[in-house]
């Protein structure tokens, strides 16, 4: 992330939520579907901490020391796409202003690629997230467990976010085969994160009548 794009990350939640609303291209939905992702593991973490040390929960602390780094992990990473995000954009502007001709339509589809692998790595993280938290789920504090829920909720948005921006990009790749392949791969990988998802929640209507 450069330094200029890492600014965004200092801005107040305020001042983030009036920078999406401006007249500018950036930060715009790829940005802020990486501050979902890095909600989405903080909510999962703060059901971790609440529930780890617990003398009822002892069995599994194991299991909570092991996770507690990767969802950290995860958290830095989506905050990380943020500025990658913004960075591709700024990559696929600077190849748009470029004389027409076989270098222009190069440097075209080097940032399309870029586009498109930065909200890929993004739906991939979601999964692994998502993965960590309905291992979580039954080893969850039932205070905490709506929290985790909630936090699987915008992973999953963040999952479909990815998608969109998938999908609004393939269409400009020249490889067709190659971009349709991206675009079952980035369905699936939503197919996926509703699923797991839904293991959650069924995990979590215990405790929600």
């Amino acid at each position: 992330m450069t330094d200029g794009n890492s600014d965004v990350l200092d801005l107040s939640v305020k001042k983030f939520i009036q920078a999406v609303a401006a007249k500018t291209p950036t930060p715009g939905g790829g940005s802020v579907a990486g501050v979902v992702g890095a909600l989405a593991v903080a909510l999962g973490e703060m059901s971790l901490v609440f529930t780890s040390g617990k003398k009822k929960f002892a069995a599994h602390q194991a299991f909570y020391d092991h996770l507690a780094p990767r969802l950290a992990k995860a958290r830095a990473m989506f905050l990380d796409l943020v500025g990658d995000d913004m960075a591709a954009y700024s990559l696929y502007q600077d190849a748009g202003r470029r004389d027409e001709g076989p270098e222009r339509d190069e440097a075209v589809q080097l940032a399309l690629a870029a586009a498109i692998d930065v909200p890929r790595q993004g739906a991939k993280l979601a999964l692994a997230v998502l993965e960590d938290f309905a291992a979580l789920a039954d080893k969850c504090s039932p205070y905490l467990i709506s929290d985790l829920v909630a936090g699987a909720a915008l992973a999953v948005a963040m999952a479909r976010l990815c998608d969109y921006n998938v999908r609004i990009n393939v269409p400009n790749v020249t490889d067709k085969a190659a971009a349709q392949d991206v675009r079952r791969s980035s369905a699936a990988d939503v197919a996926h994160a509703e699923e797991l998802f839904r293991r959650i929640d069924q995990a979590a209507q215990a405790y929600m009548p």
